[in-house]
């Protein structure tokens, strides 16, 4: 009896920053953001102990990065607007939100992978080489992630799971897609412009 009481003020339920879905998303962010930080730290130790020019391979041009930042960082207000929307129960405000951040991410993808497709280096060719792909690659994953988890919610959003009272899921999701939109920000700028710096 006492076990049962004790599991009914569980809060299972909750529909508020408290939830255990909110402090899973909030853990699994702060792991990612240690992943990155420790694949940056690798970036900036290999910079600083080359003997030779870095990175080997020049610069790297800002003709698509540039503008794919903007993409990405657009996309944030996307979400942030969409989230908004439902907060204020505006359940359309949610879903053309939702469209156009996905619209944005796919687009921020297909830009990227434009981009590999025009360097002139592999993974293989060098540790620099190695640590852009792998950095911008991973980063390139938690957007998809991002997109996929997109999806599910906007399928419940055309479903009419969200009302201004309960979008906790909505809240959620927001929050990882700016935590990847900060993330690019600063993989920019480590990696396209702290380069030009030197």
């Amino acid at each position: 009896m006492a076990a049962t009481a004790l599991l009914d003020r569980l809060p299972v339920d909750r529909a508020d920053a408290r939830s255990p879905g909110r402090w899973g998303m909030v853990l699994l962010i702060t792991t990612e953001a240690s992943f990155f930080a420790y694949l940056l730290f690798s970036y900036f130790y290999l910079a600083s102990m080359a003997r030779g020019a870095w990175p080997p391979t020049g610069v790297p041009a800002l003709q698509l990065a540039l503008p794919n930042t903007v993409i990405l960082i657009v996309s944030s207000g996307t979400m942030w607007w969409g989230e908004v929307g439902i907060r204020n129960g505006n359940q359309g405000r949610l879903r053309l939100g939702l469209l156009v951040t996905l619209v944005l991410g796919l687009t921020f993808l297909t830009i990227q992978g434009v981009e590999y497709s025009r360097k002139t280096f592999t993974p293989a060719s060098s540790a620099y080489g190695s640590l852009f792909f792998t950095i911008t690659g991973f980063h390139g994953a938690h957007v998809f992630a991002g997109l996929l988890m997109n999806v599910v919610i906007q399928v419940r959003a055309w479903l009419g799971h969200f009302t201004a009272r309960r979008h906790l899921a909505v809240s959620n999701i927001a929050l990882y897609w700016h935590f990847v939109d900060v993330v690019w920000i600063v993989v920019f700028a480590s990696l396209y412009l702290t380069p030009r710096l030197g």
